[in-house]
């Protein structure tokens, strides 16, 4: 990513990437090269950082470099305390205990557990997990919402998913 897009910084392109959880390795280049540009672009969650002019032979070294590393973004199951969301398989567990989902509820736990102990409003599941405006009438996302939270939190365990009253639902691993 160049810092100096038109029209913007490209920080501002890899804080949003990095917002949603995208781990993508992003290689910062930018004719911007001193020490406070490149800690910057660094915090602000680029991989690695070239100053302009470079040797071509050098940046490919470091995409190199970059793809040799563990990719966290290959990681294919998603954990929150005891559930587990394996997204290669389509398969949901809490702990030893297999949960059956069907296709719109395993979307929509992804959804939650990719952003757990946020609060999600159901307008933000609607658009999100159905693709729908929010219509205020519905009970699409409490309906949906009640049948998972009766397989995710089964007899006796503490629950997981919580209904903010008023406002939507959060997921958290704890009380």
């Amino acid at each position: 990513v160049d810092r100096l897009l038109p029209g913007m910084d490209g920080l501002t392109v890899i804080e949003a990437l990095r917002k949603e959880q995208v781990r993508t390795p992003v290689l910062v280049l930018s004719a911007l090269g001193a020490v406070d540009d490149r800690v910057r672009g660094l915090r602000m969650g680029g991989d690695d950082y070239l100053t302009k002019p470079f040797a071509l032979v050098e940046l490919m070294a470091r995409v190199e470099a970059l793809l040799r590393r563990p990719a966290e973004s290959r990681e294919t199951t998603l954990r929150v305390g005891p559930l587990e969301l394996d997204l290669i398989e389509r398969t949901a567990k809490r702990g030893d205990r297999v949960i059956d989902l069907l296709p719109r509820e395993f979307r929509l736990l992804e959804y939650m557990m990719q952003r757990s102990d946020q609060l999600l409003t159901r307008a933000m599941l609607l658009e999100e997990v159905w693709n729908y405006k929010f219509i205020p009438a519905t009970n699409l996302v409490d309906v949906h919402m009640g049948r998972l939270r009766h397989k995710v939190d089964g007899p006796g365990e503490a629950p997981m998913i919580h209904n903010v009253r008023g406002s939507g639902f959060i997921l958290r691993a704890g009380p």
